[in-house]
């Protein structure tokens, strides 16, 4: 590519070529571009040195890159390979790197970025993983709660209109507590006003109660996250009734309570967001029977 810079460019030097040819002297061949002799020699005599290839594609009148033909201090291939397997072995940066291969800091991360390796990969988080599924049903219950904008009219997400959003302001919010059998997938939900201990504690026992009506064997465990409502007394004096203990996930794993985590996400896709409600509280109202239909 042609510096936008350069007096002389691509087409400048094909017309003092030809020029030349045509007889004119270097020097009136110079004066003619604006350029100095010393210029129209240089670019002469090139062309004159040029193979007919070379000729015919004008390679030879391109600027040829400011890099020099021999540099005594570059390090070998053999060098720059080694550096190059030490940041594939251990992913090291040029610091540390240097201190393995003994050359400075600087060297080895000019010879990285030459060979495009500048940048270090990201080493994937280890995570451990195992599916697992109580063999009884009833026996584990996974909870946990989905938030949800109370609304009057259709908002932005369905018309696409944010003019109505002062309409549906300070309308507060709904909780989905959600309750789902480890063994059979089977779903209870509650909607609640607040997001409290006393709801989550109102939905645990009614949906255990519910639970062993379908047929499932009592609660022996309950699986939720860290959050403060699952803390409180009122929660643990719920867990007591029913006869069940309390299995909490370990910071930063939703994975751990995932059939729950999966079903929100349903119920979200298919219910909350799966038609356009006229208002919140009609969406309220046909969660029963989309808890029907997913049964």
């Amino acid at each position: 590519m042609e510096d936008g810079r350069c007096r002389l460019g691509l087409a400048a030097r094909w017309e003092l070529v030809q020029r030349v040819e045509q007889g004119a002297s270097l020097r009136a061949a110079a004066a003619a571009l604006n350029v100095a002799p010393a210029t129209a020699h240089r670019w002469w005599h090139r062309w004159q040195q040029a193979t007919a290839q070379e000729r015919a594609s004008r390679s030879c009148l391109r600027a040829r890159p400011p890099v020099p033909k021999s540099c005594p201090w570059r390090l070998s291939a053999e060098a720059e390979q080694r550096i190059l397997d030490a940041r594939s072995r251990t992913n090291y940066g040029p610091a540390r790197l240097a201190g393995l291969v003994g050359y400075r800091r600087s060297t080895v991360w000019k010879v990285l970025a030459r060979h495009g390796q500048s940048r270090r990969r990201r080493t994937p988080k280890e995570r451990s993983s195992r599916r697992y599924e109580w063999a009884e049903p009833g026996a584990l219950l996974h909870m946990d709660t989905k938030r949800l904008q109370r609304f009057s009219v259709p908002g932005h997400w369905a018309t696409g209109d944010r003019s109505e959003i002062s309409r549906n302001r300070d309308l507060g919010y709904v909780y989905a507590h959600c309750v789902v059998d480890d063994h059979s997938r089977l779903a209870y939900v509650e909607l609640h006003a607040t997001d409290t201990a006393v709801a989550a504690a109102v939905t645990l026992r009614r949906a255990a109660a519910w639970m062993t009506e379908q047929g499932a064997d009592p609660t022996e465990a309950v699986m939720t996250d860290n959050a403060k409502v699952y803390s409180a007394h009122i929660f643990q004096h719920a867990l007591a009734e029913i006869g069940a203990r309390h299995i909490r996930t370990p910071p930063y794993t939703p994975r751990w309570n995932g059939k729950v985590e999966r079903f929100i996400q349903t119920l979200d896709d298919e219910w909350a967001h799966g038609h356009v409600w006229p208002s919140s509280t009609t969406r309220d109202r046909g969660l029963a029977s989309w808890l029907r239909f997913y049964g």
